[in-house]
């Protein structure tokens, strides 16, 4: 099949091409490097750097003619989403309908959609999270990313486009950018490498699921065929605080430093950590990588 990944020089998209492309799929990524990075791109895809709000999509599009689209671009940052949320929305509402309705013109077969674990849900109601969970986002981020869910589910009863919905909890691992807003484990290993003072929002007791990124690129493997018209939680079942994985990173990366404690950040749960029972059972899918061995496997890449 001929997919085409948004997103797919990013740090997990470009590990859902490395999948794509080593099971024998053709893959066109989609890019506009404003946070993904060109050496992320696997030289077996072929890349167009293009926004995904551009006009010019249609063009690729109508020559490509990809069978999959796989959405992965999108703004990350919760923070930002909370101080420009017309930005956001912009980019992770609107940017998403464009490819829905190029995905209709062009006939895509399914549009695989990433979504949040952990942003949509809001502060839980119980733990861990199901997909049946009461959707109450904190932030324009989490209730963008519903809202493009319940887009495709009007375009699937509307007008005939399958899609499956992917709800990443903590996704780490290499690739992962040290200087970012997001992304607590790459953020840490960057510090502790330059052996600067590590800083923790708030009192680090926030819990959070944590599921390694070829983990995840594996279920955006089996949702090529499965998973029609379904979201999934994608995480560990499990729920590890802030401060539990400092400890561990600074034990594997031998740092000598006490952590910082700074401000918590806005629009952030305090504790989630996801279910995965409906992945397990519908998708057969469970993470292979233990936190303990993904931890090891992100510090040596940073180092």
């Amino acid at each position: 099949m001929k997919i085409m990944v948004t997103g797919g020089a990013g740090f997990i998209g470009s590990h859902v091409v490395d999948m794509y492309l080593e099971n024998g799929h053709e893959v066109v990524v989609i890019d506009n490097l404003s946070t993904g990075k060109i050496q992320n791109i696997n030289p077996g895809a072929v890349f167009y750097q293009h926004d995904i709000r551009n006009k010019s999509m249609k063009g690729i599009f109508e020559k490509e003619k990809p069978d999959i689209v796989n959405h992965h671009a999108a703004q990350i940052d919760l923070r930002y989403s909370t101080e420009n949320p017309g930005v956001d929305a912009e980019i992770n509402i609107l940017g998403s309908m464009k490819l829905l309705e190029l995905s209709l013109q062009f006939n895509v077969r399914k549009f695989i959609f990433i979504s949040s674990g952990g942003a949509i849900y809001g502060e839980p109601k119980y733990l861990p999270c199901d997909e049946t969970h009461p959707v109450k986002p904190l932030s324009p981020y989490g209730a963008g990313k519903y809202a493009v869910e319940l887009y495709l589910y009007l375009y699937k009863q509307n007008f005939g486009l399958d899609y499956t919905i992917l709800r990443y909890a903590n996704v780490y691992g290499p690739r992962q950018d040290p200087y970012g807003e997001a992304g607590v484990v790459a953020i840490f290993c960057g510090q502790m490498r330059e052996n600067s003072p590590v800083t923790i929002n708030g009192s680090g007791e926030q819990v959070r699921d944590f599921v390694y990124v070829t983990d995840c690129a594996a279920a955006n493997l089996i949702a090529l065929k499965h998973g029609s018209g379904a979201a999934y939680n994608l995480g560990s079942g499990a729920g590890t605080s802030i401060n539990q994985i400092f400890e561990t990173l600074k034990h594997i990366n031998r740092y000598h430093l006490e952590p910082v404690y700074g401000p918590e950040k806005k629009g952030e749960t305090f504790k989630i950590y996801l279910d995965i029972q409906k992945a397990s059972k519908e998708l057969k899918w469970v993470p292979d990588i233990d936190l303990e061995e993904g931890l090891q496997k992100t510090a040596q890449f940073f180092y």
